[in-house]
């Protein structure tokens, strides 16, 4: 949630910020905050004069019982503004619910540093490794992981639907290798605490780190439980602190977690629906930092790199892109994506986004922390990035590091995990 202070205090330069998004309703939400927050003020103003006026009234109401005297008129004024008191306490109830479903509504401000313009004005900040030449045509990964013995689509869609894939032998050893391989990359060299979580979160949750209201229709529901399946850990690993004091030697917490992602994907039915482009369900591994406001760019800076380590450690060509604007998601403020080259679909698939949230997901969540001892407490910085997603690296593994032969050859830094030098076919 941005801050309404800032936004009351300077509404023009909060349009302007808002207005490099591209989004023509977001105007019509700044006004509406802004006549909500000043109904809010005014109801307080009238509460807090009523209910002054009472206090003096009791205390009159108090000195004439005690002297002998009738207190009948200020006695009829304290019911009267009691139950003026109820009203208004109603209105601010009703006034206070629908500001903060507004609010809600706003997306973070861009970071100053961020492009503007739609995803054409996407600039490609770095590039790494050189795409593969074969003097064979590549063959896409779905018909590499089918030789292989790797995936069964078709079994995968009769269990669960399209979009939910199967891995079978080798393929589920290499999931679970590539866990492996990440989660020691991130707990032994760069320092991040392992964690476990739940795959279900409530909607308190959601709504902390901004899957709520806005992408409801993208997430896995449990209705009689009030619960959703995650999208992605970084739900549950922001919302370990929700609702707690850091203090300042506490941070930055780093958070790293292995798990499956829930996505519907409403509204991108029959766009790269073969094989493991774009799936309903694919595991993770998450990384998440909360850091002092100070240190923020260079912990971008820093979390970008980590996922880097895992791309370039599977010897993946990929390109960093820095997103524009108008496609940074809602509650990001900066963002850079990774994406690997595939050769066999021809394309650059995104495996990562590093984003910087600055106190977006902090003011929803309730994560302050105390700079010093005795000093006010302020909202932290929430950043992610997956380290990385499983689904388009296996993709880009297999397309990449393949043969004329159909065999594959497994990355120097996977082999211990897998167990495999090379991934032959049966046949």
């Amino acid at each position: 949630m941005i801050d309404l202070r800032r936004l009351r205090q300077d509404p023009d330069e909060v349009r302007a910020s808002l207005a490099r998004r591209a989004d023509p309703t977001l105007n019509a939400l700044v006004d509406r905050v802004l006549d909500l927050d000043r109904d809010r003020r005014a109801l307080l103003v009238e509460v807090e004069s009523l209910k002054a006026t009472r206090n003096a009234s009791s205390e009159e109401v108090a000195r004439r019982k005690q002297a002998g005297q009738s207190a009948d008129d200020l006695l009829g004024a304290l019911r009267a503004s009691g139950e003026r008191v109820k009203e208004l306490d109603s209105s601010l109830r009703v006034v206070d619910e629908e500001l903060e479903r507004v609010a809600l509504a706003l997306p973070n401000l861009p970071h100053p540093e961020t492009p503007d313009g739609d995803a054409s004005a996407n600039r490609v900040v770095r590039v790494w490794g050189t795409a593969p030449e074969f003097d064979f045509t590549a063959r896409p990964h779905w018909d590499l992981g089918e030789r292989l013995d790797l995936l069964d689509l078709p079994r995968g869609a009769k269990i669960a639907g399209s979009g939910f894939p199967l891995f079978t032998g080798v393929g589920a050893r290499m999931v679970r290798s590539l866990a492996a391989f990440m989660l020691d990359l991130h707990t032994k060299e760069h320092g991040y605490r392992e964690i476990s979580p739940p795959y279900v979160v409530n909607s308190a949750s959601m709504h902390g780190t901004g899957q709520l209201p806005k992408f409801a229709e993208e997430m896995y529901q449990v209705p009689a439980d009030e619960l959703y399946l995650i999208p992605t850990a970084e739900v549950p690993l922001t919302n370990m602190h929700r609702d707690e004091v850091l203090e300042s030697e506490d941070l930055p917490v780093s958070l790293v977690a292995w798990t499956p992602c829930f996505r519907r994907e409403a509204g991108a039915h029959g766009r790269d629906t073969r094989g493991l482009i774009r799936v309903h369900q694919f595991d993770k591994v998450e990384l998440v930092r909360l850091v002092k406001p100070e240190t923020s760019e260079e912990e971008l800076a820093l979390l970008t790199a980590h996922a880097e380590t895992v791309l370039q450690r599977l010897e993946l060509p990929y390109r960093v892109l820095e997103l524009a604007a108008g496609d940074t998601g809602f509650a990001s403020a900066r963002t850079f994506d990774l994406e690997v080259w595939a050769p066999g679909v021809e394309a650059w698939l995104e495996v990562s986004s590093a984003s910087s949230f600055t106190d977006f997901q902090a003011r929803r969540s309730n994560i302050p922390y105390r700079p010093a001892r005795g000093e006010k407490p302020q909202f932290v910085h929430t950043l992610n990035a997956s380290g990385v997603a499983f689904a388009r690296v296996i993709a880009a593994l297999l397309e990449t590091h393949q043969s004329e032969d159909g065999s594959v050859r497994i990355p120097a830094a996977l082999v211990p995990y897998v167990g495999l030098e090379r991934l032959v076919p049966a046949d």
